[in-house]
Parts: C-alpha cells; structure tokens; sequence
C-alpha cells in the first residue's frame, strides 16, 4: 500500500470517531436535558355564597299554638295563624324567675276580634289569646256551650267535644318517653279532625263555636246564683223576641206592653209571651237554688288542702307581644276571660 493511503485511511479513521464522539456527546446532553415545564392555568376563584344563620328554636315556642282556641269559628282558625305572633312573654313565665317557673299549670287559647291598627290601617284582627291557671289540679273537666242564638246552656264533659288536658312536651324534651315525663304544663286540645267536619251535622258544628271552658270557683257565690234576669228566646212569629227580663226590676204586664208598643211583639201573642216568661223565671230561681245547695254541699265534703288550692288558684291573660310584622294590641287587652272564670288577676 502506498504511503499516501494509509495517511488517507488514519485521516477518515479519525473523522469517524470524532463524529461518533460528537453524536454520542449530543445524545448525552439531549438525555440530560428536562423538557421544558407546561406554564400552570391561573386559578379561578367563585365567590362563596353568605353562610345561612338559622335562630335556634326556642324551647317553648310553639306552645301558644298546642292550645287549642276555644269557641273559635272553624273557618276563622286560619286566620288566626296568619301571623307570625309572638308569645315571649308566655316563654319568659316559665323560665327561672318567671311566675309560673316550677309550678303546675293549664293552659287553653281563645280568640278575641278587635279593631287593631295594622301597616297604617286599622283592621279587624282574629287576636289569639293564651290563659294560664295556676293550679295543682285541672280547673274543670267541663265545657260550657252557651249563646244567645241557643235556648238553654249546656255543661257537658270536655270528651264528649274531644277535648282534653294533655301534657305538653318542650322541644328539648321531644325525644324522651312521655311516661316518664313528670310535666308541669297541660294544655287543653281537641282531637276534632277538621277534614271531618263536611261530614257533621250544623248543630254539632255549631256547638264547637259556642264552646267555653267552665270554671266553678266552690269558695264564691257565683253570680249566676244571685242574679234576677233570665234570657228570654220566645218563638214569636214572623220573628222571634230576644230580650232580657229582671223580675226584682220588671214588671210583666209593663214590660210586655213596651214590646207591642215597639212592635217587637204582636198583640195577639201577649198572653203566650207572659206564660213564656213565667215559666222562664221559675226554671231560673230553681236552678239558682240548686246551684247554692250544690255549692253548699261540696263546701261541706271539700278537704282543708283542697279549699286551700282553691283559694291560691291564679288565672293569667297572655297577649302576644308586638312585632314589626304582627299587629299592635296593646290598646285592646282586657281582663275579662269568660263568663265562668270572670276576670283574670293579671294581665301580660
């Protein structure tokens, strides 16, 4: 081989393994090199809705509304609950250092109608009303069913309208037994489906609107026994005679006459109504001497700690306190509860 040939060989010789040793130094730094990080996505952030705050329940809250309303018409009794009334005052009672805290106690609901402002107008308003005895045993378990439209009053059992004195459980309290329960507060409700009420008779209807819980309070002559005036309902045509008769006051054969001369009585009808009213006023001398032997007996056989229960007996008149979103009645409350518990001794 000539000279020159093998310098030419060395010479690609050398080529060769200085590309191998540049490729293989390329490689090298191509393995060693990390790609290149993806740039991050800007976060976005959604605004957070308000947390919700709920007020706790109260502890008695809805007792005002486990009472059931008395003598309120049935188609009135949505009315009623159209607002969101407040019964504060009723809750405050029961808590520590409140008038009736620790003490037993009943409680039923009435409703009052009264002309009451209300946003700048003054409206009749179906105003719910809670009184509360104080007693260490039911006041009565007797309903009253009395009105002018009705000829005679009637005392009946409360079952026999379906109500009842039941115990009333505080919300705190709700998932315990009732049984065993030692509760101090009762509250008179009625179990009278209203779904069942298409079904009943207008008479029966009625008499759930007449309704009025009874008290007798043995200690006191009632007033009852001492009055002098019957209701007189005669049956007159073409309309009857409602009016009021005293006979320490009134004289019959005047008295009749003022009603011809009124033309709330016809002249034929003189003689009926006075025989009416004869027999009318010795139905209710009779029921008043009754009621005084009656009381007079059961003062006789009454224990010495039941007379004192009687004695210490205490009636309270709630009213709901005013709202921004409830009407004021601050200028309509009275004391007067019904006719058998007369007036409370105090008002709230």
């Amino acid at each position: 081989m000539r000279k020159g040939a093998k310098r030419k060989a060395a010479s690609h010789e050398q080529e060769e393994k200085q590309v191998k040793a540049s490729s293989s130094s390329q490689e090298n730094l191509n393995n060693n090199r990390k790609p290149a990080p993806k740039p991050k996505r800007a976060k976005t952030f959604k605004p957070q809705p308000e947390p919700e705050y709920f007020e706790d329940k109260r502890n008695l809250e809805d007792l005002w509304k486990a009472a059931f309303p008395v003598g309120t018409e049935w188609d009135q009794l949505d009315s009623v609950y159209q607002f969101n009334w407040n019964f504060s005052n009723l809750e405050d009672a029961f808590e520590e250092g409140g008038k009736l805290y620790g003490k037993k106690v009943y409680l039923f609901g009435c409703t009052e109608p009264q002309l009451v402002p209300y946003k700048g107008e003054n409206e009749v308003i179906c105003i719910p009303v809670i009184v509360a005895v104080e007693s260490p045993f039911p006041p009565s378990d007797k309903i009253g069913i009395n009105s002018v439209q009705r000829e005679a009053e009637e005392i009946v059992p409360m079952k026999q309208m379906k109500m009842d004195w039941v115990p009333y459980i505080p919300l705190e309290k709700r998932d315990s037994q009732v049984d065993r329960l030692k509760s101090q507060i009762f509250i008179l409700s009625c179990t009278q489906r209203r779904v069942a009420l298409k079904q009943m008779k207008i008479d029966r209807l009625k008499k759930y609107e007449y309704c009025l819980p009874y008290f007798y309070q043995p200690l006191k002559e009632d007033e009852l026994e001492q009055s002098t005036e019957v209701q007189i309902i005669f049956p007159a045509e073409p309309k009857p005679v409602f009016c009021e008769f005293d006979w320490e006051l009134d004289e019959l054969d005047e008295f009749t006459d003022k009603l011809i001369e009124a033309d709330e009585l016809d002249k034929d009808q003189k003689d009926a109504f006075k025989d009416f009213v004869k027999e009318k006023v010795r139905e209710a001398k009779k029921a008043n001497r009754q009621a005084r032997e009656a009381r007079r007996k059961a003062l006789e056989e009454m224990s010495e700690e039941t007379k004192a229960a009687f004695q210490n007996m205490r009636f309270y008149k709630f009213y709901p306190v005013h709202t921004p979103d409830t009407p004021d009645v601050s200028n309509v409350k009275a004391p007067f509860i019904n006719r058998y518990y007369g007036k409370a001794h105090e008002i709230l």
